[in-house]
């Protein structure tokens, strides 16, 4: 009788496995065809081979919107990785009201990223409060163009992203300082180590695995960041684009009834390469982590 329930389980499965079906792996499925045509909005564009690829090789636009994506990668990662450790640290402790203190800091999570965009767009205006308050204080001699200037806008994208990411993954390490016996401190404690050197002995190394989890989170996050530099730049990314992302790159190209499909969907499965290697090193290196015993 029980063998023959053996697709009860599959029953219950089915609404998400066709939801997923529909929703993910089919449409990745179709990109990964697409992108060995020459497909176009308004049709369906014949085999082509590798020439997508090839054209990728020599496309400027492309690798700077690349080397952009790096950048990206490369500071907002190490911030979101240490940054919300420091800010768990400070809200752990139990003391009377500090749930309000996490609920301020968690909530530009639950913010949708074009109102944070427009936020931050007014702050950063050349009239807004952030450069008021730095020609007030005679910091600077004029208002910075933190919106127009190709590097000071990637920049200013990189704050939001930091800023509205901070919560996140401060909810993380808490669950994860949680995890971290109190009686490695305490012995700490008796041989004299402080609350700084507690910190980098005791409770770095315990969440070692929980930091390396966020690193892999936020690098898959900024490789494709596309809300912050269109809404700061209000769809220009930027002069001459140069503040372009990846994503929105690949956005431009195929958008439109001249959008170029087939393209498109050649760096968006060469941008899916990419944060598919970044999840296997990560992983390695969790493995490593927890084989050494750290």
């Amino acid at each position: 009788m029980i063998g023959r329930r053996w697709y009860v389980p599959w029953l219950f499965l089915a609404p998400a496995l066709a939801i997923t079906g529909l929703m993910i792996w089919g449409p990745l499925a179709n990109t990964g065809v697409l992108a060995f045509t020459d497909a176009r909005a308004l049709g369906g564009g014949q085999f082509t081979g590798l020439e997508n690829f090839r054209k990728l090789a020599g496309d400027t636009e492309f690798f700077r919107a690349l080397g952009n994506t790096a950048l990206y990668i490369v500071v907002v990662v190490p911030a979101l990785v240490a940054l919300p450790l420091l800010l768990a640290q400070l809200v752990h402790a139990k003391l009377p009201g500090i749930g309000a203190f996490r609920a301020v800091f968690y909530s530009p999570v639950i913010a949708s990223m074009v109102v944070v965009g427009l936020i931050w767009s007014w702050l950063l205006s050349s009239e807004g409060l952030v450069n008021a308050v730095l020609v007030k204080l005679r910091l600077v001699a004029e208002p910075l163009p933190f919106l127009t200037d190709s590097t000071l806008l990637l920049l200013s994208a990189m704050l939001v992203t930091i800023w509205k990411g901070l919560g996140y993954y401060m909810v993380i390490y808490l669950a994860a300082l949680s995890n971290v016996p109190n009686d490695l401190h305490e012995a700490a404690k008796v041989d004299g180590a402080g609350p700084v050197r507690r910190f980098l002995s005791v409770t770095v190394p315990t969440v070692r695995p929980t930091m390396l989890l966020v690193g892999t989170l936020s690098a898959i996050a900024a490789a494709k960041v596309f809300a912050e530099v269109y809404v700061l730049s209000s769809g220009t990314a930027g002069p001459g684009g140069q503040a372009k992302s990846i994503v929105y790159y690949i956005r431009e190209v195929g958008l439109g009834v001249g959008g170029e499909i087939g393209y498109a969907s050649a760096m968006s499965l060469v941008l899916f390469v990419g944060t598919l290697g970044l999840s296997v090193l990560a992983l390695v290196a969790r493995r490593r982590t927890e084989g050494s015993g750290a």
